[in-house]
């Protein structure tokens, strides 16, 4: 076993981000996961500084554990080479917009025809219903239309991108989610089905899930935007030597450290006696906390902190997660070899098991590298491939 999900074979026709990130967890936890590249490869293997230019780091992290079949899909060759893949499939994946999926094969209709145990599974912008239907998106769109950009300025400075690319990672693990469900109910009847995951829907369920707030009621008792969340200083708060997040949340944290600062009577302040008028009085109080927090050193207040049990942690940037004690002790980044690149930087799946799970199986593969090998498995011979690559239907790295 290499993991939960050894022996699933899954089709993985995505590129950049959303996509990837599903198979590479799907990849992660055992399954046999062939991705299908273009002749002109994801776009991601040249993001990045490399020693090569088409292994980029975004690629090698994020496109690990599967294998590479490159298929020029405009082809019919290259179409009946995608049709019998998908007939021995599991799973397959894309996040194209629905018309081009159509266009070359991929769609649920064309492949469940081939194969009705098949769970297809489409990652797309805006889904295939309503007016924003096939239009393109990345990331940074979906962030722009799902209403949390406004929230990252709280009307003190011009709105912001979190700076991470939250819609696409968030669609993918929704996806992942959503095929593992799949498979379940596919053991159960017998059959496959089609899984839509619109990017749009998604990241806008994910933000109103505490924003709706008030307007979840009719008529509201207030206005959308959780008020705790959206408090402007609502931050990190600066110490005497950094800074550090924490977060007061129930009675007794805040009980406990207004007796450990030796201020017990705000506790019996109205504004912040129950959880109802702290919410509701956030600010101020994450203004009157920001005050005192400068005191005492960031040591200090983790001291004091963590013998109350109020969870707190002094903030990291990316450089210093490297060095940080805990991720050390479990062996988070682990010096790994590419057989094309070198030594590199593996960063562990952070999932964990009873039974195992060997996420450093596959690395990154190079554009065709398994092509023959994959195409050899579903029935076709040297010459057939070696026709395919001529005509330009396949491309196959040397063996």
């Amino acid at each position: 076993m290499t993991g939960p999900l050894d022996g699933l074979r899954v089709i993985d026709l995505t590129t950049v981000f959303s996509g990837p990130y599903t198979t590479v967890l799907l990849g992660d936890l055992g399954a046999d996961v062939i991705k299908v590249e273009s002749p002109g490869g994801d776009v991601v293997r040249f993001i990045g500084p490399a020693p090569t230019a088409d292994m980029g780091p975004l690629f090698l992290t994020v496109d690990r554990n599967k294998r590479d079949v490159c298929l020029d899909l405009k082809q019919p060759d290259a179409r009946e080479a995608l049709g019998r893949l998908v007939e021995g499939a599991d799973v397959l994946i894309h996040n194209m917009r629905p018309a081009a999926a159509r266009r070359i094969g991929a769609d649920p209709d064309t492949t469940r025809a081939r194969n009705p145990r098949l769970v297809h599974c489409a990652i797309s912008g805006f889904g295939s219903e309503g007016p924003y239907a096939d239009l393109p998106a990345y990331d940074d769109v979906i962030q722009a239309a799902s209403g949390i950009v406004p929230l990252q300025s709280s009307g003190q400075d011009e709105p912001q991108y979190i700076r991470s690319v939250m819609a696409d990672k968030t669609a993918g693990m929704m996806a992942f989610g959503a095929i593992c469900a799949a498979l379940v109910q596919r053991d159960r009847t017998g059959e496959g089905c089609a899984v839509e995951v619109p990017m749009y829907e998604l990241f806008t369920s994910f933000v109103m899930l505490e924003h709706l707030y008030g307007r979840i009621y009719e008529p509201p008792t207030t206005t959308s935007g959780y008020v705790r969340v959206l408090a402007p200083d609502r931050r990190p708060f600066r110490t005497a030597d950094g800074l550090l997040g924490v977060v007061f949340y129930v009675d007794r944290h805040w009980k406990e450290f207004f007796d450990a600062i030796g201020r017990p009577e705000l506790m019996h302040d109205p504004r912040f006696a129950t959880i109802q008028q702290r919410t509701l009085h956030s600010n101020e109080l994450y203004a009157l906390v920001g005050e005192i927090m400068p005191s005492r050193t960031t040591a200090d207040w983790l001291e004091l902190l963590r013998r109350i049990e109020v969870p707190a942690m002094p903030v990291k940037s990316i450089d210093e997660l490297f060095d940080d004690d805990h991720l050390k002790a479990v062996d988070f980044f682990q010096p790994a070899t590419h057989p094309a690149q070198g030594a590199y930087t593996h960063v562990r799946n952070p999932l964990r098991f009873s039974t195992g799970i060997d996420d450093r199986r596959v690395p990154a593969p190079l554009l065709g590298e398994h092509t023959t090998e994959v195409l050899r498995e579903i029935g076709y011979d040297d010459t057939d491939i070696a026709a395919m690559v001529k005509s330009g239907a396949a491309v196959a790295a040397p063996e």
